[in-house]
């Protein structure tokens, strides 16, 4: 459903008290149909933008970022799949341009066409077809050397190009090519998914994980989402997540407040945490986080971001 009058008023008070900071989430998904477990007694709703914008409603969420992903039964063109999952979200974004950010899915994994010639064109088109303000990309767990390669090369530096923000699901293995290609492309805003997931086992992360995490923050244009506290902890349903706390900590401190984006990543992790989780596990349990740089974290830095006139679209 649509956000009422009430929800409406609300977000209108929110923007204007300056007391009432905003909150913007920087990783969510929605999709037409539910595209895990098809026992689900509402496959049509259970992730629908209807269902994130009523999510946003109740929380006091004035805009987020959603990150497309064509994936279920027959993704990447044999199927259903939510093949169509680009322009179900855009099309939302352009009917709530203030509070919905497409970020399409270009070249994902799941993809036929995933690190195949064409790279660069496929960009320009669903980037342009959408009129989107980011894109997403997910690769495997090893690195492939793709980044390296003169396709790869030419495709972060036709991101940058374009004014568009890159959203990367990438694992460790591949932060020494992300670094090149983030020195490389100094423009083009890097934003590294649920806190990168490093290995981690019951002796704690992998520490090589860590090192390389830590050291990409030496390049300003990396940042990094704060969300999959329940994934980056060995216990997943272990709320507030003290394991995944730690890992946060570590990421402040290497990376400071203002590159650091917080996400809910719904709904795709709702059977293991609730929106007022997702919220809450950094609003309330980060207990030493200074109020200005709570709010950046919250909300402000992707304002900023998708402020910024060269990322308004």
């Amino acid at each position: 459903m649509a956000p009422n009058h009430a929800h409406k008023l609300l977000i209108a008070l929110l923007l204007e008290d300056p007391e009432n900071k905003m909150i913007a989430d920087s990783h969510c998904h929605a999709w037409r149909r539910w595209p895990y477990d098809k026992s689900v007694p509402d496959p049509d709703h259970r992730g629908s933008l209807e269902a994130l914008l009523y999510e946003m409603d109740t929380h006091g969420v004035t805009r987020a970022s959603v990150v497309c992903a064509r994936i279920g039964d027959g993704a990447g063109g044999d199927g259903f799949g939510n093949e169509d999952n680009n322009d179900y979200v855009s099309s939302f974004a352009k009917k709530f341009p203030d509070r919905i950010s497409a970020w399409v899915d270009v070249d994902c994994v799941w993809r036929k066409d995933h690190h195949k010639p064409g790279a660069v064109a496929r960009l320009r088109e669903e980037l342009s077809r959408n009129n989107a303000k980011g894109f997403t990309h997910y690769v495997t767990a090893e690195n492939d050397g793709w980044f390296h390669t003169n396709e790869g090369q030419e495709f972060f530096a036709t991101a940058a190009e374009l004014k568009v923000v890159a959203s990367m699901a990438i694992s460790p293995a591949w932060f020494p090519d992300l670094r090149e290609i983030a020195k490389a492309n100094p423009t083009l805003p890097f934003l590294v998914h649920h806190m990168s997931m490093p290995g981690n086992s019951s002796s704690g992360y992998a520490k090589n994980d860590i090192a390389e995490l830590v050291k990409s923050a030496e390049v300003p244009n990396i940042g990094v989402k704060i969300s999959g506290f329940n994934y980056n902890s060995i216990k997943k349903y272990d709320f507030p997540y003290k394991q995944s706390q730690e890992l946060f900590k570590t990421i402040y401190d290497a990376y400071g407040a203002d590159r650091l984006y917080w996400a809910s990543d719904f709904p795709a992790s709702r059977d293991m945490l609730t929106y007022t989780q997702a919220i809450e596990v950094v609003r309330t349990h980060c207990d030493y986080l200074p109020k200005a740089d709570l709010d950046k974290i919250m909300g402000d830095n992707l304002n900023n971001l998708l402020n910024n006139p060269v990322f308004s679209k």
